[in-house]
């Protein structure tokens, strides 16, 4: 494989892990972006720490899994199943380890009477 293509491939795995990281995210971060009942749990800190951060871990994951292969081994499909294996594992890391709050705080009784 040329240089042009292993970089091609390269960007195309980053971007997918990009998007990988995002459909993750999503379902879990909507309850704080949208705040639930009346806005109380909003916590827009997942647009501007969270998001960032997954996107950039999905975009690095990939590129520095098929760099690290590609010059250890020379094999582009060794390298492809290796950082599709790496990515497949860091979606799952993320969906065992990212929970961001899904409901209001248990005590929360508002304002009262």
């Amino acid at each position: 494989m040329n240089q042009k293509t292993a970089g091609t491939a390269g960007c195309l795995l980053a971007g997918l892990g990009a998007m990988a990281g995002l459909l993750v995210w999503a379902p879990r971060a909507a309850f704080s972006i949208d705040g639930g009942f009346e806005g109380h749990a909003r916590d827009l800190s997942v647009l501007f720490v969270d998001l960032p951060l997954i996107l950039l871990g999905g975009t690095m994951v990939p590129l520095f899994t098929w760099t690290l292969i590609t010059r250890r081994t020379g094999r582009s499909w060794i390298a492809v199943l290796t950082t599709l294996t790496a990515l497949a594992l860091g979606a799952w890391g993320l969906t065992e380890w990212y929970t961001p709050r899904q409901h209001p705080d248990p005590g929360y009784t508002g304002p009262g009477l």
